[in-house]
Order: C-alpha cells, then structure tokens, then sequence
C-alpha cells in the first residue's frame, strides 16, 4: 500500500463520521492542492472546521487516535489548532484561522458557505475548501511558493 492510499483510508474513515454528524469542515493546505492536481503530494492532512464543531471534531479524532502536543507558531493566533496521529497519518485541525501578517491579524473562520466543492475518496464525499481562499492565505503567510504554484495552475 502507497503512502498516499494509507493517508485516503484514515482520511476516509474519519470523513464518514464527520459527515455523519454533520459537523462543518473542509480540506485545505497542501492536500488541497493535491487534490485539485496543482500539488505533486503532501505531507499531512489538514483539516478547516467551524469554531462551534471543535469539541465534536476532538471527540471523533480521539477515537481513531491520540492528541499530539500543542506546538504553536507565533506568525496564527488561531482560536483552535489540535494535531492528532492516527495509524501513523498526521493530522492538523484548524479552527478560526488567524494568519498575523505585519501585525494585523486576519481572521478566516469557516462557514458552511465557503464549501462548494467536494471530493470523492474511497465513496466518501471529502468537502474542499476553495483554491482562491488557499492563495489568500498563503500570500498572508508569505508562502510565495504557494501563490506561485497556485497561479501556474489556476488563471487569474
């Protein structure tokens, strides 16, 4: 089994019950990009959830695997970041993004309405977030690599 087949199972497996209890989150960062054929492959899983899901979210990672320590980076103040393990797949839950760019903070919560895309992995429908709002947020960052690639792949 390949890498990536063994980061779609877990991601499946864990899409099926965030679906099932409705809670709001999509797929961003560089699996985005792997999905929508702009990214070669990527390293984890990062997943964008409602503020209002964190406990949720928490509670159905938990059962598929183990809370990391928190590691935090001065350039996001975002409300909520976990990182979890499972079966070996690192994954990073985000919500209420908050990138800190030249001292002002911006601030990207995730609503319902931002997800109008959607995947299909192993039958699972995986929501993605949209490749613009990943550009603005990697130009925030100052990944210009990023913008870069995105720009190559997707006309402006």
């Amino acid at each position: 089994m390949t890498e990536t087949s063994k980061k779609f199972i877990v991601l499946s497996r864990i899409a099926e019950e965030l679906n099932r209890r409705n809670i709001t989150w999509a797929i961003g960062a560089s699996l985005l990009l792997y999905l929508k054929g702009i990214a070669s492959d990527f390293s984890d899983i990062d997943m964008m959830i409602a503020e209002s899901d964190v406990e949720d979210v928490k509670e159905v990672l938990l059962s598929f695997g183990q809370q990391k320590p928190a590691n935090p980076n001065v350039q996001y103040k975002t409300k909520a970041f976990l990182e979890f393990e499972i079966d070996g797949v690192d994954i990073d839950v985000m919500a209420g993004l908050v990138i800190v760019n030249e001292g002002v903070e911006y601030y990207f919560p995730l609503e319902k309405d931002q997800i109008r895309d959607s995947a299909k992995i192993n039958g699972t429908v995986i929501p993605l977030q949209s490749i613009e709002q990943w550009r603005t947020y990697y130009q925030l960052m100052g990944r210009t690599g990023k913008v870069d690639l995105i720009d190559r792949h997707i006309p402006r």
